[in-house]
């Protein structure tokens, strides 16, 4: 099975919303072959549809080539599985070209924010930025993904570090006038690990308003880890020096995903679940020097972490609502129905 367009991955979400049970698809980073192999261990357990995805920061750390031969792998060795290779805010038409051009089958335009990816833009400047990638994509059968509104925390350099929760009815202009297939929605969560203080407010009226203005739009939640304290705990108890946290409580995802949320984006607990087992491994292994000792371990807490979201978020058990699609087969999609391309 080559890569899918994300775009056949979440409407087999988006039509389970619409009978019941609904579910989303995790959308997990990666920046290593140790992570790719954990995010494939726990699909493959749950038989769950995947979206793998890369940010800038990836990028620049592992280089394009290395991460797109190791998604490829990830198809090779995984054919039962559908895989979509996902860019994580693209701050640039001329990095989604890039993502495109190395096979990249969605790419996530951030016109929230300015190229630096920390400031944040006005509403014009989102809607060309982000109309100019929709054009371009739609030529090779990309899925495209947009944000509105911004939300807090930074992580990986991206973000303004303030909130701005979208406004339902600029997002039926924004989608009107861009065409994007999915839409990132700020509804309260935030990037990165320190997200909250205490438990946070999730706006779920503006999730439903959302999905009632645009029905036929995937909705997209970003920084929604969970941050989970067990996982700290262990970090600190072998040497880490984490300060009190609280993430996206688990609940709160599944009640978004009954509004109508279709992917969920997970990063920064795959990093704490990486990082507190090889924390542990050190400290109880002083001898050992072999990163194939280390990383092991690490590779099966990333895959457990992922495992549990996938069972959260329903994703479990769903590859075989996945309606396989080609970027070829999208291309003649966005071709023949450009008035109805959102639908």
């Amino acid at each position: 099975m080559p890569l899918v367009p994300m775009r056949a991955i979440l409407q087999a979400s988006l039509d389970a919303y619409r009978k019941g049970p609904p579910f989303a698809v995790g959308a997990y980073n990666i920046n290593n072959m140790e992570q790719m192999q954990g995010i494939m261990l726990a699909a493959n357990k749950t038989q769950s549809p995947i979206i793998v995805q890369a940010s800038r920061g990836a990028l620049k750390y592992a280089d394009m080539d290395y991460l797109k031969h190791l998604m490829l792998a990830a198809v090779e060795l995984n054919p039962a599985i559908p895989i979509a290779m996902h860019l994580d805010h693209g701050n640039s038409l001329d990095t989604a070209k890039k993502a495109i051009g190395l096979g990249f089958t969605s790419v996530m335009i951030d016109g929230s924010l300015l190229e630096d990816g920390k400031t944040a833009s006005d509403y014009e400047y989102n809607i060309r930025v982000t109309k100019e990638v929709v054009d371009y994509a739609r030529k090779f059968g990309v899925t495209t993904e947009g944000e509105l509104g911004t939300l807090g925390g930074i992580e990986d350099g991206v973000g303004s570090g303030k909130i701005h929760l979208t406004d339902p009815d600029q997002a039926v202009d924004f989608v009107k006038k861009t065409g994007v297939d999915a839409l990132a929605v700020a509804i309260g969560t935030s990037h990165g690990a320190y997200k909250f203080k205490t438990e946070p407010k999730i706006a779920f009226d503006i999730v439903e308003k959302i999905r009632k203005k645009i029905p036929d739009v995937f909705l997209v939640s970003h920084g929604s880890s969970s941050v989970p304290h067990e996982l700290i705990d262990i970090i600190n108890k072998y040497g880490g020096n984490m300060q009190k946290t609280m993430g996206v409580p688990l609940e709160s995802l599944k009640k978004a995903i009954a509004l109508g949320i279709n992917k969920i984006n997970v990063d920064t607990d795959g990093r704490l679940a990486v990082t507190a087992a090889i924390r542990k491994f050190f400290a109880e292994n002083p001898d050992k020097f072999d990163p194939r000792d280390y990383l092991k371990p690490a590779r099966e807490a990333l895959a457990a972490v992922i495992e549990e979201r996938m069972i959260a978020f329903g994703t479990a058990g769903h590859i075989k609502d996945v309606k396989l699609a080609t970027l070829e087969d999208m291309k003649a999609f966005y071709i023949k129905k450009p008035e109805t391309r959102n639908q």
